[in-house]
């Protein structure tokens, strides 16, 4: 049992009915032992006396006595002996007498010799329960223990509260510090607290290391076309387009980061969103401005997503693979809850070395053709971050004969294998 709420409900409702399970024990345990024998033992000695005074024919039915050769069997009870030959003698009558425990039940009975040795037996007074009285005792336990429930579930309503508003605060707080990793221990809710907290501190984590990034890489390739400009200055009116050029490179870097930091901001309404039309509307704008993009097959397959940061993720991805990759071919196939999306090119592909810092800000697999290809190498850096906002993952390998693969996987709302 790892919920902190169904253990206080347990522990409240255990505690409660142990406390009164235990009054009602000793109060059983007192009324169990019948009368004192400050009350009963006088009783039977004025019994007694009766039968001594009284011929036995004389004796009343009432006094239930009963006559026998030899006292009444059981243990023998040593404080009322002790207090019923105390009394008898203090009245006088030398009469021997003796209580013992009944054998098998609860009781005692008196015993006293008369003159003619025979034995007088009497049944010292015992107060039995009520024949109802275990079923009136059964309903009260079950109304205290659905009484005690109550209460308790109530109450560790209200002592759970405030880690449940934690819980929920914690979660929407936004990308605006770093905080200490959290322990994932204890009950339930404390984990899923602690979970959030750390899932919080790894996001602000990430998130500030990435802008740490951007702003490094940023700074190191704004410094190469600066750089020229300034050694272009002397021959301003010979080097015009050249300026020119330098100047759209910095605007497209500028413009670039921007838009990353804005993607990580902003974030469209998520809906199911037809994947394969979506993919088809690129191919078709692809194929428009020139780009060699083909399609293999599209499985219809729906995903859950911003229809405008999906859209401008995966339009990186295959902008990235005609551009550098001299053309694409793109398919969507629907595979056992999921849909895959693989864009192959017959590029030169990534050196194995790099593959891992693809996704990362202004990365450029080959420096030198800068110049020649248009863009500030943030494509990448803005899908990854898009598909993964949408639980989807990415991928980058090499493929043999050359090109690159880039694979795409999200989980698939509703799917249907169609080929094109």
């Amino acid at each position: 049992m790892t919920s902190l709420r169904r253990r206080l409900i347990v522990l409240l409702v255990a505690s409660i009915v142990g406390v009164v399970g235990l009054a009602t024990a000793a109060v059983l345990s007192v009324r169990g032992g019948g009368p004192p024998p400050e009350l009963t033992v006088p009783w039977v000695a004025q019994q007694m006396e009766l039968v001594l005074r009284l011929p036995p024919v004389a004796i009343p039915d009432v006094l239930r006595i009963e006559f026998s050769d030899h006292p009444a069997g059981g243990p023998v009870a040593r404080p009322e002996t002790a207090m019923l030959n105390d009394i008898l003698r203090r009245r006088g009558l030398g009469a021997a007498a003796v209580v013992n425990e009944k054998v098998g039940e609860p009781g005692q009975l008196a015993s006293m010799r008369l003159p003619d040795n025979r034995w007088a037996i009497v049944e010292v007074p015992h107060v039995k329960p009520p024949r109802r009285e275990w079923l009136v005792l059964a309903g009260w336990i079950s109304l205290i223990v659905a009484g005690a429930t109550a209460v308790s579930v109530y109450f560790t309503a209200v002592l759970i509260r405030p880690l449940e508003m934690l819980e929920a605060a914690v979660s929407k707080i936004g990308s605006d510090g770093v905080l200490a990793a959290v322990p994932e221990v204890g009950s339930a809710e404390v984990k899923a607290t602690a979970h959030a907290l750390n899932q919080l501190s790894a996001r602000l984590k990430t998130t500030m290391e990435s802008r740490m990034r951007l702003v490094a890489a940023a700074g190191h390739d704004l410094r190469t076309p600066m750089t020229r400009m300034r050694l272009r200055a002397e021959f301003l009116d010979e080097d015009r387009e050249k300026w020119l050029h330098d100047l759209d490179e910095l605007d497209r870097i500028a413009d670039s980061a921007i838009r990353l930091v804005r993607e990580e901001v902003n974030q469209d309404a998520v809906e199911p969103l037809e994947l394969d039309r979506l993919i088809r509307d690129i191919e078709t704008e692809m194929t428009s401005l020139g780009h060699a993009v083909s399609i293999d097959h599209l499985d219809w397959v729906s995903v859950k997503a911003g229809a405008l940061g999906l859209r401008r993720a995966l339009r990186n991805l295959i902008v990235n693979a005609a551009t550098h990759g001299r053309g694409c071919v793109v398919a969507l196939t629907a595979l056992n809850g999921q849909a895959v999306l693989t864009i192959a090119d017959r590029g030169p592909g990534i050196p194995p070395d790099l593959l891992n810092k693809a996704f990362e800000p202004f990365f450029r697999a080959d420096p030198a053709r800068t110049q020649f290809i248009p863009g500030a190498g943030l494509g990448l850096a803005i899908a990854k971050e898009i598909i993964e906002r949408y639980g989807g993952t990415i991928r980058l390998e090499n493929r043999q004969g050359g090109g690159l693969l880039q694979t795409v996987v999200f989980d698939a709302v509703s799917q249907r294998n169609r080929r094109h």
